[in-house]
């Protein structure tokens, strides 16, 4: 049987080596990321059968990260790999796009059986998952249909801000001007009633766009 192609994503130096080490014997690993844009990358190059990514990256979420790569890339399947038992993650995963949610601490097999499902055209979620997972996966609403939905542009520098990035660093990564991004900074701030920069952050952790961990 043909051996997935698999990209690995997370920040976690030594879990990607570990992940790496682990896929060897039955995937043909063809890359790590570091970062949600240096994935985005690496996907487009490297034409994975698989991205194996945490939610919680930098520079550009998992979640983000999932969304851009089912509409440029659709063939990628995605699995997650999970910090926490997280029902609203949970939901939001497979909201996305993605194939599989397995946790972080799910055992060796239950990984490397999660690659095979997807890789057979399957989707997978891990057995520990709770019923409060399921509910929440079921009653989930499209993310497009939530009230004060935020647009792609509008997480991206609410991530980089919250992130502790300057405005001007912010421009500099995505590649527009300060006052794009202040223009959109601002708006978030007065739509949504956020006060202060710190009000900014809890903002970002609520709406899934960094960790609270």
């Amino acid at each position: 049987m043909k051996c997935p192609r698999v990209l690995l994503a997370d920040d976690d130096r030594l879990l990607r080596e570990a992940l790496s080490q682990l896929l060897q014997p039955c995937c043909d690993v063809v890359g790590t990321a570091a970062d949600g844009r240096a994935l985005l990358a690496a996907a487009a190059q490297l034409q994975p059968d698989i991205v194996l990514l945490d939610a919680a990256l930098p520079l550009l979420n998992g979640l983000d990260a999932a969304r851009q790569l089912r509409r440029d890339l659709p063939r990628v399947k995605v699995i997650f790999l999970a910090r926490s038992e997280d029902a609203d993650l949970a939901a939001e995963a497979f909201r996305t796009g993605a194939c599989g949610y397995v946790l972080r601490k799910s055992g060796a097999a239950e990984l490397l059986q999660a690659i095979q499902e997807v890789f057979q055209g399957r989707s997978y979620i891990t057995p520990l998952a709770t019923q409060g997972m399921v509910d929440a996966l079921l009653r989930a609403p499209e993310p497009a249909r939530r009230t004060g939905a935020l647009s792609p542009r509008r997480r991206e520098v609410l991530q980089l801000l919250a992130e502790g990035h300057t405005m001007k660093e912010t421009a500099r990564i995505l590649k527009i001007t300060p006052r794009t991004v202040a223009f959109h900074k601002y708006g978030m701030m007065e739509e949504h009633g956020i006060k202060s920069n710190a009000d900014l952050v809890h903002f970002a952790v609520r709406r899934r766009v960094v960790s609270g961990y």
